[in-house]
């Protein structure tokens, strides 16, 4: 298959195996992608920053899957399976949600796990290291709030605190208005 027709996807993996599935496809040639977060471990009575995935359990693969590239995944360690209902049925992950969750990884900003959510404001930030990511916007303090991504397949979420002068409403496809308006108002308080 052409890579004009590669997509992203989701790798299942067994228990802590994200790491040893990202390498493995990552030797073989595949494009991988596992988002990590700092987060505090303590372990003999001392705490430290490590690296955990953000996504515990997933890694992403971007590649465009033929039977003997699927097969070929499959024989890595550590994976149960690839998202989708059979090999030729995969669910893809729409590409700017992956480059969403990259740039936050990339970005001098903490980002922390979240619960998923579903419905809500969907909101563009405007400037800054993020600018031109799209989310859903929740509030947390004045002027403040945390900035959502959700990976509907994975009904995972990550979130970053944004400022919320630099978030704009998120226009739909369908229409030429805003989902919402009054995000200054409606969602972080001056």
């Amino acid at each position: 298959m052409a890579d004009s027709a590669a997509q992203w996807f989701v790798v299942w993996t067994h228990s802590n195996s994200e790491r040893l599935v990202h390498e493995q496809l990552g030797g073989r040639g595949f494009h991988t992608f596992l988002p990590m977060l700092k987060t505090w471990s303590r372990r003999r009575g001392a705490q430290s920053m490590v690296d955990t995935p953000m996504f515990p359990g997933y890694v992403f693969l971007h590649h465009a899957i033929d039977k003997r590239s699927y097969a070929e995944i499959l024989k890595a360690r550590g994976i149960v399976r690839i998202l989708g209902e059979r090999w030729d049925r995969l669910t893809a992950v729409p590409a700017h949600d992956v480059d969403a969750i990259r740039r936050m990884t990339e970005a001098p900003v903490p980002v922390m796990p979240h619960a998923y959510l579903r419905e809500g404001q969907r909101v563009r930030i405007a400037g800054g290291p993020l600018e031109g990511v799209e989310g859903i916007l929740i509030s947390t303090k004045p002027q403040k709030g945390l900035l959502v991504v959700s990976v509907d397949l994975l009904q995972r979420s990550v979130a970053v605190e944004v400022d919320c002068t630099q978030v704009r409403p998120a226009w739909t496809s369908r229409s030429a208005r805003p989902v919402s308006a009054g995000i200054g108002s409606a969602v972080c308080r001056a």
